[in-house]
C-alpha cells in the first residue's frame, strides 16, 4: 500500500476590523481648596491595533482624553510595558505603541491612565484603567499536533470503514470568522482513502 500522505488548507477571510467606539468612565475628583465635589470625565477611543503591522513605528493605537481643564496638565500611562512598548504624548494624549505585536504572544495589555499637574505633579483627575486589544490577523499555518499518524484496516472490509483520525491545530484567533479553520485534503491515494473536515 502507497504512504499516505495528508494535508490540509487554510481558508482565508477578510481580516475582522471594527472602528473604534466611544467609551466613557465617570470619576469624581475633589477640590483640595474648596473642597467641593466635582465631576470628570475620562473619555477615549476605543484602544485596538492590529498585529505584526508593516508599517514604520511607532504606531497610533489610540487617545485617552480628560474633561479637566488646565494649561499644566499632563498625560501618563501606567501598568503592563507602560513607557517600553506604550508610550503617550503627554499634552495630546495621543497613545503608540513603538514595536510590532503578536497577537498569538499576548492578547491584550492592561494599563492606566493618569493626568497630572506638570508643575506639582498632582492627580487632576482619578486614574482609570483601560485595555489594549491586540487583533488578529491571518499569519499562521495550521500544524499537525504529531509527525505520523499510524492507521490499519483489514482486508475486504466495507467502504466507509475508519481507518484513523488526524489532528492539525492553528494558533489563530478562532473567534474571528475563519482564521483558525481547519480543513484536510487527501494528496495522495486519493482513488482508495477519503477524509472529512473533523480528520
Amino acid at each position: 500500500m502507497s504512504h499516505l500522505i495528508l494535508l490540509f488548507s487554510l481558508f482565508l477571510a477578510p481580516a475582522f476590523a471594527d472602528g473604534g467606539s466611544q467609551e466613557s468612565t465617570q470619576n469624581l475628583c475633589s477640590n483640595d481648596v474648596s473642597h467641593k465635589r466635582q465631576k470628570r470625565d475620562w473619555i477615549w477611543n476605543q484602544m485596538h491595533i492590529k498585529e505584526e503591522i508593516d508599517t514604520p513605528l511607532p504606531h497610533h493605537v489610540g487617545k485617552i482624553t480628560s474633561s479637566v481643564r488646565n494649561n499644566n496638565a499632563k498625560y501618563i500611562i501606567e501598568g503592563e510595558y507602560a513607557n517600553t512598548i506604550f508610550k503617550v504624548e503627554e499634552t495630546s494624549g495621543d497613545v503608540y505603541a513603538f514595536e510590532r505585536l503578536d497577537r498569538e504572544k499576548k492578547a491584550e495589555y492592561e494599563l492606566t491612565a493618569l493626568i497630572i499637574d506638570r508643575t506639582n505633579n498632582r492627580s487632576l483627575e482619578r486614574p482609570s484603567k483601560f485595555i489594549i486589544k491586540v487583533y488578529d490577523i491571518n499569519d499562521n499555518a495550521p500544524v499537525f499536533v504529531q509527525k505520523v499518524f499510524n492507521g490499519s484496516v483489514p482486508e475486504m472490509s466495507p467502504v466507509g470503514t475508519s481507518v484513523t483520525k488526524v489532528t492539525a491545530v492553528d494558533a489563530d484567533d478562532p473567534t474571528v470568522s475563519g482564521h483558525a479553520t481547519v480543513t484536510y485534503q487527501v494528496t495522495t491515494g486519493g482513488e482508495y482513502f477519503t477524509i472529512d473536515d473533523s480528520g
